[in-house]
């Protein structure tokens, strides 16, 4: 160990806690916590191990600090962050970068490392002084696997320990047992939420940075609250993990991992779903009668040349807003029974329950909220009406309270053997319900990097507006798009098989700007993907891949959820819309060419290619082509 943090962790630590941070025997795991104990001046330092009464400990702690409250319900507590911290700060949000990986690193809000590095520090300076904090050990991926990845949070927010100790597996016991040429590898997070108000909320808002030191795997996070902001293994370690992937040649992917059961033989088939925001990808990992492995953060590698995946998590941080009984069964049981959740920013009312917009059930009046106390009709100091609960209030909750949680899938050090992706949008116009893409490389290019979000009238700014969301991990891609995709497009060379590859779009309006199935409707098309691996249905062909047959839906429609599917509908839904697909493509070309100028040319050769094909159709078969009338 390096003597030179001996007598300050000595003075700061229990000899419990300064016990267990030397028999881990690894020096940059003590020079870390040294380094910031001096820089970050906390009062004490608490070193916790993988034991129920540590996880005690600290929800306890959590408690007595203030930074969590009891709610009625046993195991459920409330948090709120500051009225102006409520969400992921994008602007301050960074990449810190060596010199020669400036130009490379142009379009993904670098900063050059010296220049960001002493700003971190100099805000982190004395940053916990006074304050309690505590150090865990996580793993990203189950432990003692070929997936995991070590990290280290050393904290000053109880809070963000609980949440994480309840979002990630415990992995103090996997640093005891490192192998020695292991011990330099792992994730380091130093988070300080700094001074805290009369409601302990952050107090230094203008110095909210969030850095990331790819180069070393280590977060910088201060004076930052908002579990986006704060709870560094998630989208913090994400893009570290992004990173290193392309690096040593697997996938970080912002993605839910299921299995579709087959109702009858009960054969499970694992599929993988990215879908942006708001696009269906929670509910999509919840449809009733399936299970689920994972719901947002899925690493991928060849494991015997077989494509795997595992969940990175243990828990969900899930948007609250909307989860009621009819859309989010599941969820919405496990929210309303007393065990361990953690509520953010929702509504404490009166009787000393939580309330949340959108949960399909009479609300309070007044209460406590992220604003304050609260009464219906608040305004804020810009005179904006303060909802009951924020849009972006969330719940931390374990997986695997779920009824529909796949165990054996989530404890599977090897992975799950994937069948299927599937990649979803939003559009109003354009991308059939579900397609099969002729081949994994035609589905990254023509499903996954064309992946687009359509402004709604719940949106801010203009309705209809298509953001581009390539893979659906654009906020978290942290080196050139180009080279992200074509990592991806490599990934599956030398692999016995590759999996099925499937677009979705539950969005698709009637001309009178109806939506036309139902919300479960997507169980449908699942089990037809499902099908598909299983070579069970046949299809049409489109010039961008393959659609059902409408006598498959019918059945399957009234099989699953006892429906009546139209074949006007059909017909409507599945037609192939040669000039907006070609839009949809030119709007991809052009946004890639915005954020890389270095796109391997093969793959905008293959986006033009099916420009003309597209092109070609529509002059042999007319601008939309019904289901059945391409002939290739």
């Amino acid at each position: 160990m390096n003597p030179k943090y001996d007598t300050l962790l000595k003075g700061k630590m229990s000899d419990m806690s300064y016990q267990r941070l030397t028999a881990l025997k690894n020096k940059k795991v003590y020079d870390f916590i040294g380094s910031f104990a001096e820089h970050c001046d906390p009062a004490s330092i608490y070193v916790a191990n993988d034991s129920p009464e540590d996880e005690q400990f600290i929800r306890e702690q959590a408690l007595a600090k203030g930074e969590e409250h009891k709610l009625a319900m046993k195991g459920q507590t409330i948090h709120w962050d500051g009225y102006g911290d409520q969400a992921r700060d994008k602007n301050n949000t960074k990449y810190i970068v060596y010199p020669e990986n400036m130009e490379r690193m142009k379009s993904l809000n670098a900063l050059p490392y010296e220049q960001g590095h002493k700003e971190i520090m100099d805000i982190a300076k004395g940053n916990m002084k006074g304050k309690d904090a505590v150090v865990k050990f996580f793993a990203e991926g189950p432990t003692d696997s070929p997936f995991t990845i070590p990290c280290v949070q050393f904290t000053d927010s109880w809070y963000v320990a609980h949440s994480e100790a309840i979002l990630y597996r415990p992995a103090y016991n996997h640093f005891l047992n490192m192998k020695e040429n292991e011990k330099d590898d792992f994730f380091r997070f130093i988070h300080s939420a700094g001074e805290l108000d009369e409601r302990g909320c952050v107090v230094k808002l203008d110095k909210r940075r969030v850095y990331m030191d790819l180069q070393n795997n280590i977060v910088y996070s201060m004076n930052a609250q908002y579990a986006g902001n704060s709870v560094g293994l998630k989208k913090h370690a994400m893009r570290l993990a992004i990173n290193k992937s392309g690096q040593e040649g697997w996938l970080c992917e912002h993605m839910f991992i299921m299995a579709v059961v087959h109702p009858a033989s009960k054969r499970k088939t694992y599929f993988a779903g990215a879908y942006p925001s708001a696009c269906g990808k929670t509910s999509t990992a919840m449809v009733p009668g399936e299970q689920v492995v994972g719901d947002d953060i899925a690493y991928f590698r060849s494991i015997d040349k077989e494509f795997r995946a595992v969940n990175v998590e243990l828990g969900i941080f899930g948007i609250i807003k909307d989860v009621n009984a009819e859309d989010d069964p599941v969820i919405y049981e496990n929210l309303r029974i007393p065990q361990e959740v953690i509520f953010s920013n929702v509504l404490e009312g009166p009787d000393n329950n939580p309330y949340w917009v959108g949960m399909g059930i009479d609300t309070p009046n007044s209460g406590k909220n992220h604003h304050g106390v609260w009464k219906k009709g608040d305004k804020d100091a810009t005179g904006k009406e303060v909802p009951l609960a924020h849009p972006n209030s969330r719940y931390t909750m374990r997986l695997d309270y779920l009824s529909n949680f796949d165990k054996e899938g989530f404890d599977a050090k090897m992975g799950v053997k994937l069948d299927g992706l599937l990649y979803g949008g939003r559009d109003s116009d354009t991308t059939v319900p579900v397609e099969e893409s002729p081949s994994y490389k035609s589905g990254i290019l023509l499903k996954a990097a064309t992946l687009e979000s359509e402004t709604t009238a719940a949106t801010l700014g203009a309705e209809g507006v298509r953001s581009p969301s390539p893979m659906a991990n654009m906020d978290f891609v942290s080196y050139p798009l180009g080279e992200y995709t074509d990592n991806n497009l490599k990934f599956t060379k030398g692999m016995k098989a590759e999996p099925k590859v499937f677009s979705t779009n539950y969005f698709m309006l009637s001309p009178q700007g109806k939506f036309m199935t139902s919300k479960l409707a997507k169980k449908v098309w699942l089990h037809w993907a499902e099908g598909r691996v299983h070579g069970e249905y046949q299809g049409y062909q489109t010039p961008t891949g393959t659609i059902p047959l409408y006598a498959d839906l019918k059945k399957l429609f009234k099989e699953l959820l006892n429906e009546d599917f139209r074949e006007d509908d059909y017909q409507y839904l599945f037609t192939f819309r040669c000039t907006k697909w070609i839009e949809k493509l030119e709007r991809t070309k052009a946004f890639f060419t915005k954020m890389d100028a270095n796109v391997p040319k093969y793959i905008y050769e293959a986006w033009d290619k099916a420009i003309a094909d597209i092109r070609k159709a529509k002059d042999k078969y007319g601008d939309e082509i019904k289901p059945g009338n391409f002939k290739g």
